[in-house]
């Protein structure tokens, strides 16, 4: 079943090598722009200890908590540890902007 598909601003709004938090249908979705240029679109707060991830540092393809140094896959919300993990949203730019679908 597709979500709800909605934007959230210019690409431009996330400068490369960066993440911005947003607030969707009172969701914390964290969207980063590694320096590739992709973007992935994950659950903004970390299940360990409840970091702010837009607060971390992003590695590649992995976002690192700030509170306690954990890493997850960006692309598939796995964690560093055994269980943890954040849910993953589908995340593209469409004519130059970020659409989310949730």
């Amino acid at each position: 079943m597709a979500g709800k598909k909605i934007c959230l601003g210019p690409l431009n709004k996330i400068p490369l090598g960066l993440g911005r938090g947003f607030l969707v249908d009172d969701q914390e979705i964290a969207v980063f722009r590694p320096r590739s240029g992709e973007l992935h679109a994950v659950h903004n707060i970390c299940p360990h200890k409840k970091g702010v991830l837009t607060e971390g540092i992003i590695d590649h393809c992995q976002v690192i908590c700030p509170h306690h140094g954990h890493k997850f896959d960006l692309k598939t919300g796995q964690g560093s540890e055994a269980g943890e993990k954040i849910r993953i949203f589908c995340v593209w730019e469409e004519k130059g902007e970020i659409i989310i679908e949730v």
